[in-house]
C-alpha cells in the first residue's frame, strides 16, 4: 500500500466511534509526520497503540457478555446482538473484533513494514 492509502485507512480507524482517543492522537501525529524526519518515530508509536487497541474476536465476545459491555453497547439486547455477530464472524474465520476501528487497525498492522519504511 502507498502512504496515501495507509493514511486513508488510518483515517477510518480514527473516525470510528469505537476508536480510543489516545489512538486517534497517535494516528493524527503519524499522518502529520508522513514525509518528515519524524515519520518513523510517529509510526512506531502508532503501531504500538494499534497493537494495544486492536482486540481479538474472543476479547470482543467476552467484553460484550460482561456487565460493562452491556452498558457500552446500550443494554442486554444490543450486547447480545454484538455477541451473535462476533460469534458468526468467528465461525467464518475472523480473528479480530468486527468494529471499524479494529478491522482497519488490523489492515494497518498487516502493513507495518510499509509504515516503518
Amino acid at each position: 500500500m502507498t502512504k496515501e492509502e495507509l493514511k486513508a485507512v488510518a483515517t477510518k480507524v480514527a473516525e470510528a466511534p469505537s476508536c480510543y482517543a489516545g489512538l486517534k492522537d497517535l494516528i493524527k501525529a503519524w499522518q502529520s509526520a508522513v514525509g518528515t524526519a519524524g515519520e518513523k518515530a510517529a509510526a512506531e508509536k502508532m503501531i504500538a497503540g494499534l497493537k494495544e487497541c486492536v482486540t481479538p474476536i474472543d476479547g470482543l465476545i467476552a467484553f460484550a457478555k460482561s456487565p460493562t459491555g452491556e452498558q457500552i453497547f446500550g443494554g442486554k439486547e444490543a450486547a447480545a446482538a454484538t455477541v451473535k455477530a462476533a460469534e458468526d464472524a468467528k465461525a467464518k474465520g475472523e480473528d479480530t473484533c468486527i468494529c471499524p476501528a479494529c478491522q482497519n487497525g488490523k489492515v494497518l498492522l498487516a502493513h507495518e513494514k510499509e509504515l516503518l519504511g
